[in-house]
Order: structure tokens, then C-alpha cells, then sequence
């Protein structure tokens, strides 16, 4: 109810803004306009058509992306976009509110979710659930990109896009989303050798667990303290306890967190354990200090893979 009050307040904004004239809208310089909503599918743009695109990324840097309220301006961007790149899960909403009210017979629309095989949003034992709205159907979980091999069909999906949009360009794209892809691929096999050789297939996050399609990939079982989507950031005393037992048990030498949480309920677990707190990068959002640095998907991706050894061997 919140977002569909929110959406005729937009609208209400956009109209006000179209009738007051294209003042707001940034200036045409004959590129192919692509709009992301979060940052994966932005870095994917950059690689595979660098310059040669006028590339937005709706999330702000450092921001929650589950929590994120389009502004008139952001409106705007969508409804003059070329091509427009968002995940399609139940936290995009929004999205697909704004594009019912939208002509985009012009505009290519990429649906992350779209470009693999989905699975549903899995509540493991331990795991703290939030109280649901009644919804229809399955939830399905929509870190789609966790998964390097997904981030690959991704990665082709957007070229294909890009390439008939934008003929010129169109070699360019390609040879580009090939080398790409050949570096994904190579993270991949990576990961599936850290995996293989481990001593343990387990692992702990104090955390939201958003990488079910990365645990998947890899066969690695794990424990967490909220699923991916969780807008929770206090847990019961309970599910520490679980979690605290486990790693003992276990003897799990690490304790995972994701970018931007505040890290609490893993450093409770590691002062009850001595266990290492590390990093384990989602990439859902980047921090606005490594946005500025250049941070990109894989150089996060191979931090996890240093990081992902340290926690099985």
C-alpha cells in the first residue's frame, strides 16, 4: 500500500514537471540512453559498451535498494530512456507501476529475473522469517546475480539488447561482452575449485543471506540470521543463539557479513565464538567512497573468492 501511494504521488510530481516544461531532462547527445536500477546490471553496461552509452543508475550509491522511493526525476530518466535494465522481483514493484502508466513501444526493457532460471526465496532452519503480506504464488528470490554463470547469461543478454539498438556499435558490444563473459567464466571455475577443495561446505553469515543462486552454484550449504530480502536488522535472541551453537559445532572458522549492514549481529556471533568476521560482497549497492574509486562486480566477486577460501579451509 505504501508504494502504490507513493506511485500517484510521483506521477502526480511528473505531470507538474512535464507541464512546467524539459528544463529537468538532461540533454540529448544522440547516445542510446540506458537506465539501471541497481548497480550490477550498471556495471554490466560499463563493461560491455563502456562510453559509448549515456548510462544512469537510479540507486544512489550507499543506499538500501530495498527500501528505494523513485523521485519525479527518476520517473523522468525511465520515460526518455532507450533501454531500461531492472530486476523484476517483488521489491521492483515500483517498476513495473511506473511502466503500466508509460508508453515504452520504443523502449527495450531488460528483466533481470528473465535472463535465467529462477528459484524461490528459502528460508533455512535457524533463519529468522519476517511477518509476510499475503502475496500470490511463489516468492522468488531475486539475487539473480550472486551466481557468476548467471551473471554471464546476463551479461550476453544485455550485448544482444544493446547490439541491435545500436548498429554502429554493434561489433564493439560484442567483442567486448565476449571478453567479459571468457573473465566470468574463468571467476567461475574459480570458485567451483576453492569449493571442491575445501575441507568444509558450510557457510555462516551474520546477515541477510542473499545468495541462494551462489550457494546453489557451488553445492555450499549455509546458515544465516535474515533470507535475502529481509528488511530486518535486529534478530531474536534465538536464531544468535542457533547461530552461535552451529559455528561452534561446526567449528566454522568465519563469520560473514554483507556491504552496508551494520555488522552487529556478526560481531556478537565472533565475540561469543572467536570466529573472523569477513566480508562477503552481494554487490546489491556499493558504498558511494568505492562507487567513486571505480568499484566494479568482479574485482568484489574476486574478494569474495579470497574471502570464500579463507572461510572453508
Amino acid at each position: 500500500m505504501k508504494r502504490i501511494v507513493l506511485f500517484v504521488c510521483v506521477v502526480v510530481s511528473l505531470i507538474a514537471a512535464a507541464c512546467g516544461g524539459r528544463g529537468n531532462v538532461e540533454k540529448d547527445d544522440g547516445k542510446t540512453k540506458v537506465v539501471t536500477t541497481i548497480f550490477p546490471p550498471y556495471d554490466f553496461v560499463r563493461e560491455i559498451a563502456g562510453d559509448q552509452v549515456n548510462l544512469t543508475m537510479l540507486l544512489p550509491p550507499g543506499a538500501e535498494s530495498h527500501s528505494f522511493e523513485p523521485t519525479p526525476q527518476d520517473i523522468i530518466r525511465v520515460q526518455n530512456c532507450d533501454v531500461f535494465i531492472y530486476v523484476g522481483g517483488e521489491s521492483d514493484a515500483w517498476v513495473d507501476q511506473i511502466l503500466e502508466s508509460m508508453d515504452t513501444s520504443r523502449m527495450e526493457i531488460i528483466t533481470l529475473m528473465d535472463c535465467v532460471e529462477v528459484v524461490e526465496e528459502l528460508v533455512v532452519e535457524g533463519m529468522q522469517e519476517e511477518e509476510e503480506e499475503e502475496t500470490e504464488g511463489p516468492e522468488y528470490d531475486e539475487h539473480v546475480w550472486t551466481s557468476p554463470k548467471n551473471a554471464q547469461r546476463i551479461v550476453k543478454k544485455i550485448a544482444g539488447v544493446l547490439a541491435q539498438r545500436d548498429g554502429p556499435n554493434a561489433a564493439e558490444y560484442e567483442k567486448n561482452a565476449a571478453a567479459y563473459v571468457e573473465k566470468l567464466s574463468e571467476l567461475d571455475a574459480s570458485f567451483r575449485s576453492v569449493v571442491n577443495g575445501a575441507k568444509r561446505k558450510t557457510i555462516v553469515f551474520g546477515d541477510r543471506f542473499p545468495f541462494r543462486y551462489f550457494a546453489d552454484a557451488y553445492g555450499l550449504s549455509y546458515f544465516a540470521a535474515f533470507p535475502g530480502c529481509s528488511t530486518e536488522t535486529e534478530c531474536s535472541a534465538a536464531t544468535i543463539a542457533f547461530l552461535v551453537n552451529k559455528v561452534r559445532a561446526e567449528k566454522i572458522p568465519v563469520i560473514f557479513h554483507i556491504e552496508l549492514s551494520n555488522e552487529k549481529i556478526a560481531d556478537t556471533i565472533c565475540e561469543e565464538t572467536g570466529a573472523q568476521k569477513m566480508l562477503f560482497h552481494a554487490v546489491h549497492n556499493i558504498s558511494k567512497r568505492d562507487f567513486e574509486r571505480g568499484a566494479n562486480y568482479y574485482g568484489l566477486m574476486s574478494q569474495n573468492l579470497q574471502n570464500l577460501e579463507t572461510a572453508l579451509y
